[in-house]
């Protein structure tokens, strides 16, 4: 088996010791190497200019206060669209979980739940493409995506009613974690004409990042006497799963 790739990532939470200890002990597992550790959001927007990071993990609560770590992912988003990133939590809270995917989040980490050796797992699947969510998590997102809509999520469940049969086809094939290629070979279409789906598809239901769209779809394309929907790697019996999606998506949209 080969080495494997290394990982730069950048760390920022709310104590510089414990920025530390959480540095220490992710260079001790294989393949990760930490370029910043930070405690609040200035210095965090700086170092991601420098250091350009495969990856950023941002506690929810910086040194400027609770949840100052979320204060700043709109920006995060805008300035660098290409950077994935997790949010780590103390503990998971429904609400929290759903605003840091809404918010863009490739992956949340409950530190009460889980140790060193299952983060740097999480870090690697958000590196490759995939969005990380435990079980629990996941149920959190399908929860508040398929509840009763609110007036502004409303055109986007129209918007999915309306998708022609071969988009809801690529739609359900994203879901199950299928990347562009394999969609291609599946549906046996180019790789380009798989991508021109999934702008179109992006552009009716205007979905801000592509968790939502796969979460929605889970909700409501999973309808009575349809085939069921299941992201890959969901396993009733693992605790924390990956939920991949293709890595591509960020120049299909």
């Amino acid at each position: 088996m080969g080495s494997l790739a290394q990982v730069g990532v950048l760390l920022a939470d709310s104590n510089l010791m414990a920025c530390h200890l959480l540095a220490q002990a992710l260079e001790r597992q294989p393949g990760f190497s930490v370029f910043a550790t930070l405690v609040d959001s200035r210095s965090l927007l700086d170092s991601l200019q420098l250091c350009q990071p495969d990856v950023a993990l941002i506690g929810a609560n910086l040194q400027e206060g609770p949840l100052s770590g979320f204060s700043r992912l709109p920006q995060l988003r805008t300035e660098f669209p290409a950077l994935p990133w997790i949010i780590l939590l103390d503990r998971t809270v429904p609400e929290l979980v759903v605003d840091a995917f809404r918010a863009g989040a490739r992956g949340v980490f409950s530190r009460s739940d889980s140790d060193i050796s299952m983060l740097s797992k999480c870090i690697r699947r958000v590196v490759e493409g995939q969005v990380w969510a435990d079980s629990n998590q996941l149920h959190y997102l399908l929860e508040a995506f398929s509840s009763g809509p609110s007036e502004r999520e409303q055109p986007r469940e129209r918007a999915l009613s309306v998708l022609t049969a071969r988009e809801e086809t690529v739609v359900r094939l994203v879901a199950e974690g299928m990347g562009n290629r394999e969609i291609a070979q599946r549906l046996n279409l180019s790789e380009h004409t798989v991508k021109n789906y999934l702008f179109r598809i992006f552009e009716k239901p205007g979905f801000s990042n592509r968790v939502e769209l796969v979460l929605y779809a889970v909700a409501e394309l999973n309808q009575p006497g349809a085939p069921p929907i299941r992201p890959a790697g969901i396993s009733s019996i693992e605790k924390t799963v990956p939920v991949p999606m293709d890595a591509a998506w960020e120049t299909a949209r």
